[in-house]
């Protein structure tokens, strides 16, 4: 996106890795519905629950400074609740992680992406205190990732759909774009009162992590030619 070839810009191998990972742990545990030793109805339910418990973020634990609570906010970003809440994440984490991390590099990238999850996670569990609901999914290491595009590449072209446009595929610039986003997600973490259903509150922090980050330490890409299409999509 810089006036040079996108064939000679390194693979994002790390955005391919984040997204493998999140892939073979959804596979391997209890809420992809494919392990016959988790059992199922009752049975998968309660190891559903259980595999969360360990693994994810309960906020109430998190903040009662157990030892072996601190890395859940590092493992519930590869844990995902169901198949739509994985697709959900990794096909956002495809479309802009790997020119997010060309940008950064792999190195950086990788720190970034799990470093910000984190912060996102222990802000929604110091906003959520007495909550002893599980939160779990990469989400706000993902919206990290999209503030980061913003602030890398405002005017790169993203096809979207939305719902009061009949769900037509449109192409619009990345600001137009993410700006909505990030207002729809504002505008529902203020009105959630209490533990996770969707963790709004992540979301936005992840997100204004990630364009503060690229802002303070790297530079926006100059666009001298035709405006190119974000990952997984052509030219037209």
């Amino acid at each position: 996106m810089d006036g040079t070839d996108r064939a000679e810009a390194p693979r994002p191998l790390i955005t391919y890795a984040l997204l493998g990972c999140c892939c073979l742990v959804f596979l391997i545990g209890p809420a992809s519905g494919l392990v016959p030793s988790y059992g199922t109805g009752h049975a998968l339910d309660q190891a559903r629950s259980a595999y969360f418990g360990r693994w994810g973020v309960v906020p109430s634990a998190l903040l009662s400074g157990a030892a072996g609570e601190l890395p859940t906010p590092l493992t519930a970003l590869f844990l995902h609740g169901n198949w739509l809440h994985l697709l959900s994440n990794l096909l956002f984490l495809f479309v802009f992680g790997g020119l997010v991390e060309q940008r950064m590099g792999a190195g950086r990238f990788v720190l970034f992406y799990l470093g910000t999850g984190y912060v996102a996670m222990l802000c929604y569990a110091v906003a959520h205190p007495a909550s002893g609901e599980t939160l779990v999914g990469a989400s706000g290491a993902i919206s990290a990732v999209l503030g980061a595009f913003l602030r890398l590449h405002p005017h790169a072209r993203v096809t979207s759909l939305f719902p009061f446009l009949l769900f037509l595929p449109l192409r619009f610039p990345a600001w137009v774009v993410l700006l909505f986003w990030l207002t729809v997600q504002w505008l529902a973490a203020r009105q959630v009162d209490d533990g996770p259903g969707v963790a709004y509150l992540a979301h936005v922090v992840g997100f204004t992590l990630g364009f503060l980050y690229a802002w303070l330490r790297c530079r926006p890409v100059r666009v001298t030619g035709p405006t190119p299409a974000s990952e997984g999509e052509t030219e037209p």
